[in-house]
């Protein structure tokens, strides 16, 4: 009996012990909301991946990823949010701000990273950025404005009338136009808005700005930068020189940008996920994070054919020159 006893004992530890085997051998779960496919915010993306796969999250066996993408539609993102949170992961990342406030109000226990966020505070995503205080917290991509006007008018100095377009119902591009006017008149720039409220709106907008502006400048608005293509065409036509305020702009028709390296940031998101799943820190106390070296974009074939010439004082400074 007694032998019986404990080969039967033996025979459960050992069920028990293949069974918690098992258990950690799991993947960590991590979702991911994002509400548009543009270069932007597909380097957020890439760039957390790549930086937990360099730290040992190698994807399909460490980490396993959702992923999934609204398509600009906000109803989509809200459904979105609802699922990945049905799904239970060890971790949400939120892709903008829109993601970021649909996952937020899904869910108040699993730990929310954001990233490509201009404004967390007026988003009420965080009740400080020092110090956010729920399940809530990531990188910013707050745009340099005061710089980024600087650029303006160091490659066009005659600039007094700024064209800028924007998606008025998304917060993080409200609050960017706002930065935008208060710099904007600290330097006597006049500001000329243009609402557009979908992507097949962005045309029309650019086209009510002709012979109102000397220039155009392109918040980190979603809405705008997927479909910046029709706003380089008005500006070809009517040489009016475009800005942005993200770099891979650049690459699809602005003359230049002042604005962060998003690869990078997502990078920097990535270390503060591997912080929270390794028990290293809590998200409640993890200061919002943001980007201190930036990056100047030029292209230079766009310039010629918006009719500027950039100073060779600039080019000088440029990260990367398209010619």
């Amino acid at each position: 009996m007694n032998m019986r006893f404990a080969a039967a004992v033996c025979l459960l530890m050992l069920c028990h012990a293949t069974t918690a085997g098992a258990g950690e051998g799991k993947p960590i779960l991590i979702g991911i909301s994002q509400i548009v496919e543009h270069p932007a915010l597909d380097s957020c993306r890439q760039g957390f991946m790549d930086d937990l796969a360099e730290h040992g999250y190698a994807k399909g066996t460490r980490v396993a990823y959702s992923y999934k993408n609204a398509q600009n539609n906000r109803v989509v993102s809200g459904q979105i949010a609802r699922t990945l949170v049905g799904d239970k992961p060890d971790l949400i990342f939120a892709i903008s701000t829109p993601s970021a406030q649909d996952v937020a109000a899904a869910t108040k226990s699993i730990p929310i990273l954001f990233c490509a966020v201009t404004d967390p505070m007026a988003a009420d995503l965080v009740k400080s950025l020092s110090l956010p205080g729920g399940n809530v917290s990531g990188t910013t991509d707050r745009s340099p404005v005061a710089e980024q006007l600087d650029l303006v008018l160091e490659i066009v100095p005659t600039v007094k009338r700024l064209g800028i377009i924007f998606n008025s119902g998304e917060t993080n591009s409200v609050a960017s136009v706002k930065q935008i006017e208060a710099e904007a008149g600290k330097r006597g720039i006049a500001l000329v808005k243009a609402p557009a409220t979908s992507s097949s709106a962005v045309k029309m907008a650019a086209e009510s700005l002709v012979g109102k502006v000397d220039a155009i400048h392109i918040p980190t608005d979603n809405t705008v930068v997927l479909a910046i293509e029709s706003v380089v065409r008005v500006c070809q036509d009517n040489r009016i020189p475009l800005f942005a305020a993200d770099v891979d702009s650049v690459t699809r028709g602005a003359i230049a940008a002042l604005a962060v390296d998003y690869h990078r940031l997502g990078r920097q998101t990535g270390a503060m996920a591997r912080r929270i799943l390794e028990g290293e820190a809590k998200i409640s106390e993890m200061p919002v994070e943001s980007q201190k070296e930036l990056l100047l974009y030029l292209n230079l074939t766009q310039a010629a054919k918006m009719g500027v010439s950039v100073p060779e004082a600039v080019r000088g400074r440029a990260s990367k020159t398209l010619e």
